[in-house]
């Protein structure tokens, strides 16, 4: 018997010997390659990719199948580096949980360029800071350092942390290797630390330079030595705050936290800021922020949003909000670096942070509606910073899954003879005699042109800022109901592409916002750029306004606005139905939504108005019971989040 299980174990290390040797020729072809031939230096033309180190030792990594490792290994290492306590219910999930943010995010999906070599000195930063190695950590961030010159800003974070003999090894491990590298490839070392300098200084304020403060101080206009004296005291402002910063969060037990604060402000002045670096910006969001429950998510939710979509997700690429954007991970770097307030580990709301005061779903009028129990409606003011990120990424994908929807011109078309004959039937089709008494009055059509392109979007926006503000508990009611009735609205675009009345040919409707178009063309011109123009059923322009209109009268007891509230909506239907946009069918689909919205809405919380709801800072600054205008009914049974 046992010399069977030899005989087994002796097979099984023969075949993974083999794996290894085969797994490693590729290695071996492109070490030969870059010792005896240059190839694969990470260095070349008119920009600087990497040390020639860097080319000499993972440059053979460069397209092999093993590259996603080191993402693998950074994210594993951080989960385990994670500042405890952790809650039982996120300690399982926290190590696959940071494996899918670290794979997913734009540094590691950039870094497939170069064959996912990049990661590799965060992980040695990582080995070397977080878990203490003893006599290994100046070893570890010294190659780090040696592959990539910003990860010396580690060294001067070991000296001020007490760890001085890895601080000095980081710095001779860095000479060694370098040395070694000039003896082996010593063109490339003499290209890239002798005139690599020059062209640092004048590198271009795109590529991958754009997320460092060179980048932003050339985007802005700044040449020569002005923009290099500007650089220089920034950078080293940003420097000093950030090794404090993170001295102090090492101290604390956070050395995650203290890494990626030190990789933060690396990444915001290295002369060029590689993708990889913005990989610290995820890592920071092991940060606590915030003293109350709701305010929690906000700051890893932002991490993790600008390290994961592009740019214009994060923000309207429009003149004055898409700078913004462009240089969101810069933003970011440094806000983490010298800004952003993490909590202290020995700071009471640590792990008590102040409870979001909830109460149960209660039944209205309405008794016969089963309401969902387990949902607790959350009363106080949720987080501003979240609700935009959430609302602008939320309308970025509404706008995308609109624009994906189907558009197949002949059934759209066919679709909309369908509503035509329907309208007939039920002698609704009054689409073309109204655009048609639209079009004949001139300043009638540009009002109504006018409001379709602005209080679409202006009325929802205003209406939504002032319940935030005034009404959080009805803000988180209403803010819902509109969510779930835009996703149902999707689904209609998707099943039911049609054709609105302005682009139905033969039948002589008048665009009387686009002018006319050439209807044998089945791209439309430039419209089709800016939306799929058959997403016409349902019309949540009319969705919208009467989302605006049921919410008004809830929240107000004035009689002339609850008229306004329901006028609003009727003035929409007439303005999408004179500019042949929409069929007058068009806006019951759209008041169908709204409607479904609402009810699956009250099916999780009851009615939008909770006779007695305990609403932080709703009309003051302090907390207090505060009635909302509302009929006397059996108040609401009150609960604290724990």
């Amino acid at each position: 018997m046992a010399d069977a299980q030899r005989r087994a174990v002796s097979r099984v290390g023969v075949v993974l010997g083999a794996l290894c040797l085969v797994a490693g020729l590729p290695f071996v072809r492109r070490a030969v390659a870059v010792l005896f031939h240059g190839k694969g230096a990470l260095h070349g033309g008119d920009h600087l990719i990497g040390t020639p180190f860097a080319g000499l030792v993972l440059g053979p990594l460069e397209g092999t199948p093993g590259a996603l490792l080191p993402a693998v290994a950074v994210a594993l290492v951080a989960a385990r580096a994670v500042p405890g306590p952790v809650g039982p219910r996120l300690q399982p999930v926290l190590a696959p949980l940071a494996v899918v943010l670290t794979v997913a995010s734009l540094p590691v999906r950039h870094g497939f360029v170069l064959g996912q070599s990049g990661i590799v000195p965060v992980l040695l930063v990582l080995l070397g800071c977080c878990p203490p190695c003893g006599r290994a950590s100046g070893v570890l961030t010294g190659l780090a350092a040696a592959l990539q010159p910003a990860a010396l800003l580690f060294a001067p974070l070991l000296w001020l942390t007490g760890r001085r003999r890895a601080a000095v090894g980081t710095g001779v491990v860095f000479a060694v290797c370098t040395a070694l590298a000039w003896a082996a490839l010593p063109e490339a070392s003499w290209t890239y630390w002798v005139h690599g300098a020059h062209r640092i200084a004048g590198a271009g304020p795109g590529g991958a330079a754009a997320a460092s403060l060179h980048a932003l101080l050339l985007r802005a206009g700044l040449r020569g030595p002005a923009e290099l004296g500007l650089y220089g005291l920034v950078g080293t402002v940003v420097v000093v705050v950030a090794l404090r910063r993170a001295a102090r969060y090492a101290g604390d037990g956070q050395v995650l936290l203290a890494t990626a604060v030190t990789g933060c402000a690396a990444l915001a002045v290295s002369p060029i800021a590689w993708p990889h670096q913005q990989l610290w910006i995820l890592l920071a969001a092991v940060g606590r922020v915030g003293r109350r429950r709701a305010d929690r998510p906000a700051w890893p939710v932002l991490a993790v949003l600008v390290t994961t979509l592009p740019s214009v997700v994060l923000v309207p690429p429009n003149p004055v909000l898409g700078p913004v954007g462009r240089h969101a991970p810069l933003l970011a770097a440094l806000v983490t670096a010298c800004v952003v307030p993490f909590l202290s580990r020995s700071c009471a709301e640590w792990d008590a942070p102040a409870p979001t005061p909830v109460a149960e779903p209660q039944r209205g009028r309405s008794t016969w509606v089963p309401l969902l129990r387990f949902f607790k409606r959350a009363l106080d003011r949720p987080n501003l910073l979240l609700e935009l990120m959430l609302i602008r990424v939320g309308y970025w994908v509404y706008s995308y899954i609109r624009a994906q929807a189907p558009d197949s011109r002949g059934t759209a078309e066919y679709h909309g003879r369908q509503i035509l004959r329907v309208e007939e039937f039920v002698h609704l089709d009054v689409e073309h005699a109204f655009n048609h008494f639209v079009a004949g009055r001139g300043g009638l059509a540009d009002a109504m042109d006018y409001y379709y392109g602005t209080f679409h979007f202006l009325v929802p926006m205003c209406l939504l800022g002032y319940l935030y503000w005034r009404r959080p508990a009805t803000y988180r009611w209403a803010r819902t109901a509109l969510a779930l009735a835009t996703l149902l609205a999707l689904a209609g675009f998707w099943l039911y592409p049609l054709a609105p009345p302005r682009l139905m040919p033969g039948l002589g409707f008048v665009d009387t916002a686009n002018g006319p178009q050439d209807l044998s063309n089945p791209d439309f011109g430039a419209l089709t750029d800016l939306s799929n123009q058959y997403a016409a059923m349902p019309s949540l322009h009319i969705g919208w306004s009467l989302w605006c209109g049921v919410v008004i009268a809830v929240v107000t007891r004035r009689r002339w606005l609850r008229w306004a509230g329901m006028l609003y909506p009727l003035l929409t239907s007439s303005v999408v139905v004179g500019t042949a946009n929409h069929y007058v069918l068009d806006a019951a689909g759209g008041a169908l939504v709204v409607a479904c919205g609402f009810a699956l809405q009250y099916a999780l919380t009851g009615p939008g108005r909770p006779a007695l709801a305990a609403i932080p800072g709703a009309r003051s600054g302090t907390c207090g019971v505060v009635r909302e205008p509302e009929a006397a009914r059996p108040p609401a049974r009150l609960l604290s989040r724990p």
